[in-house]
């Protein structure tokens, strides 16, 4: 109980930095004053309401660009997630009420519901592909940007290579190694700016339980699975110490809450990718249901148990859908509904069991693996994720559009630096741009951005002395990482109209 009681922390970096309420603000009216919803209730509406949240709208889950309104983004997967974990929540709640506070059938829904919302909220726009290309354009530029040897001839020069001492190695592998995980840490609480740099202000617990990871760029490791991507930035290093050490969290821990809901986010990539695929005409279900079917033939000994009633359950749904006649498109698509819903149910109900069965040691920190792993559904997931991956993630449309993202994002973060390097002091962060191709481009990047780049926000995170350089970066990836797909190739586009490369006169008429 009293770990719980820290597990779901309902204090705020407001609380946390006692924040002064503006003076002379005009007081509620009486009916108005009543406050209903838990502080973790108000976490979730926070999420849904900002505006990081609704640009999923238009990025990538697979199939990016996509014009079929029934197939799956961000938005739609995240809304999913936390459909799926808020679900969970209220069976764990339910059933193992004798070791949870009195109010856990309310708290732990509503922080898991708010997580699943969240989850993916700084993840890049064209998906995984978005990723990729911020890593390869850091370690395609990286003798430029880490390296003073490359600095040219100019009155700064002296000052940048003094700036570029500073960088350490987890400043530069926070780019090189760049992770969607740990920039939605940085939106959760830094970057959208009100009034101040405290983000959207969400309770310790329900931060602490959004980080999948937990590893700094310099500590990651495959031999530990909360080490095995970059869980927060440098930026971040010393907010999250706050926010572990105020839910009792140390060492390699993760948050139990964090364990569901990347279950949760593993159902929902593994079932509704394969229906979208089906969605698509990438494959069928019957191509899914024989991919199942293949892993229950052999010796009975060897079958497991989850897949082979899955099957048997859908040879009788579809058996049964048959009679009414119905049309085979309509057939296909009544039928991959069933199985979405089947499949999810066995999943879910998988993950809780696995919960209990490992509760003493999720809540004793000691538990370093994937609760869909341990579950009786890992066959089912592990399956499901291979016909994904060879049905849907190698299709040739799929893989066609994903390489123009990603030298979309490549050639963008080219113009995006110049805007953002190109200036006539180094030390003076707003200070005017040396051409008016760079001053445009940075008239271009978000102002919330800008701001806080410039320092220009009522600050009360400390940035730790953060290099110049470190900065420079980071403005660069907090503003592609917010951007939609869509986005992403319109000021492309705009960018690359503009742009004209300047070169030397060479003195002849050719």
């Amino acid at each position: 109980m009293e770990k719980w009681s820290k597990f779901l922390s309902d204090t705020r970096f407001s609380d946390h930095y006692g924040r002064n309420k503006p003076e002379n603000m005009p007081s509620l009216p009486s009916f108005a004053r009543a406050q209903f919803r838990v502080e973790q209730e108000r976490d979730h509406d926070r999420v849904l309401f900002s505006t990081p949240f609704r640009r999923m709208g238009d990025k990538t889950q697979v199939f990016p660009l996509e014009s079929i309104e029934s197939i799956r983004t961000r938005l739609t997967h995240s809304y999913e997630v936390s459909n799926l974990a808020r679900s969970l929540g209220i069976e764990i709640a339910t059933t193992m009420n004798d070791k949870l506070p009195e109010n856990a059938i309310r708290v732990i829904p509503a922080s898991l519901a708010a997580v699943g919302l969240a989850h993916d909220i700084g993840n890049p726009p064209f998906g995984h592909q978005g990723e990729y290309a911020i890593r390869a354009w850091f370690k395609r530029n990286s003798n430029d940007l880490f390296s003073a040897d490359t600095i040219p001839e100019t009155k700064h020069k002296d000052a940048v290579a003094a700036d570029l001492e500073k960088l350490t190695v987890q400043h530069k592998n926070d780019f090189l190694e760049f992770e969607g995980n740990a920039q939605t840490l940085r939106v959760l609480t830094k970057l959208q700016v009100i009034s101040d740099d405290l983000g959207l202000n969400l309770t310790f617990g329900t931060l602490a339980a959004v980080m999948k990871y937990v590893a700094s760029s310099d500590k990651i490791s495959n031999k530990n699975h909360a080490f095995e991507k970059v869980g927060f930035f440098a930026s971040e290093q010393s907010l999250v110490k706050v926010i572990r050490d105020a839910v009792g969290l140390d060492g390699d821990s993760r948050h139990p809450l964090a364990l569901v809901m990347e279950a949760c986010d593993d159902i929902a990539y593994s079932v509704l990718d394969a229906e979208d695929a089906i969605k698509k005409g990438i494959a069928s279900l019957n191509d899914l249901l024989a991919t199942l079917d293949a892993d229950t033939t052999g010796d009975s000994s060897e079958k497991d148990e989850v897949v082979a009633h899955l099957c048997e359950k859908m040879q009788w749904e579809l058996k049964h859908l048959r009679t009414q006649k119905l049309p085979p498109s309509e057939l296909q698509d009544v039928a991959t509904q069933k199985f979405r819903v089947y499949a999810i149910h066995l999943m879910v109900s998988a993950v809780a069991e696995a919960f209990k069965d490992n509760y003493g040691a999720i809540v004793c920190g000691l538990f370093d693996k994937e609760l869909i792993k341990e579950s009786k559904a890992a066959k089912l997931c592990k399956v499901l994720k291979t016909f994904d991956r060879e049905n849907a993630f190698s299709h040739k449309t799929v893989l066609e559009v994903e390489l123009n993202g990603y030298n979309t994002l490549n050639r963008l973060m080219d113009f995006l630096w110049i805007g953002i390097s190109d200036r006539k002091c180094y030390d003076e962060l707003g200070s005017k741009r040396n051409s008016p191709f760079a001053a445009y481009v940075y008239s271009r990047i978000s102002k919330n951005y800008r701001r806080i780049f410039e320092g220009k926000v009522n600050c009360f995170h400390k940035d730790d002395e953060l290099p110049i350089r470190y900065k420079e970066m980071q403005l660069l990836t907090d503003m592609v990482s917010g951007m939609t797909d869509q986005f992403c190739i319109d000021l492309h586009d705009d960018l690359l109209k503009h742009f004209r490369e300047e070169k030397t006169v060479n003195g002849t008429s050719a």
